[in-house]
């Protein structure tokens, strides 16, 4: 039986040559997303073997979406699509539960290679993360703390992508009040005064594209 996966991708082109990809390596994509939100719900409702998660999307990124779906969907492997190579990104994805970490400047080969090792219960990494990312892994080297909560991060990547307050309530399916709560102690953490410096925040999270 081929394994069954789950694309998740704000560009739809991207989405479509990778599925054209997938499927001629005889994988069964069993269903596509353009959010990490949608990812999430597609994923507790088809459980596929494998998600594919790109990791800048509008509303969710891919590692919090990996996140909560290991939450939802516990038994799913995980592979991250990404642009950076920097320790500290690698290491939260692994820390956060990623099987696979994969960059888009390599061959689509290493995409395909990725899913048949995450699939077998092992951990794939794209040539170029470096072995000391792995050791600083496995030997728990500390990284800074995230003062930030899940919905405080769900809350700046709106805002860095431009929504008002009323619109980051809506799709968070929440009052405007409690998103105003949750920006507010989120900008006092931070110590930020001004949305600029959210977006700046946000980009270095790796939540939004610069």
């Amino acid at each position: 039986m081929p394994l069954r996966i789950l694309l998740a991708d704000d560009h739809q082109i991207l989405r479509q040559g990778l599925k054209a990809l997938l499927e001629q390596e005889q994988f069964h994509v069993v269903a596509e997303a353009s959010d990490g939100h949608e990812a999430i719900k597609q994923a507790r409702a088809l459980r596929p073997d494998v998600a594919v998660l790109d990791v800048s999307m509008p509303r969710l990124n891919g590692l919090d979406a990996a996140r909560e779906m290991a939450k939802a969907a516990p038994g799913i492997r995980t592979i991250l699509l990404t642009v950076h190579t920097e320790d500290a990104y690698v290491i939260a994805a692994l820390r956060a539960g990623i099987k696979g970490y994969v960059l888009k400047n390599q061959a689509s080969a290493d995409l395909i290679r990725a899913i048949r090792e995450v699939s077998l219960g092992r951990t794939y990494l794209s040539p170029g993360i470096s072995q000391a990312v792995v050791d600083a892994c496995l030997t728990k080297t500390e990284l800074p703390a995230d003062p930030l909560t899940v919905r405080e991060r769900e809350v700046l990547q709106l805002v860095a992508e431009g929504k008002t307050t009323k619109e980051v309530a809506q799709v968070l399916g929440i009052s405007a009040k409690t998103a105003d709560s949750h920006r507010t102690r989120m900008m006092r953490k931070l110590d930020v005064h001004e949305t600029a410096s959210l977006v700046r925040h946000a980009i270095r999270l790796g939540l939004i594209e610069p």
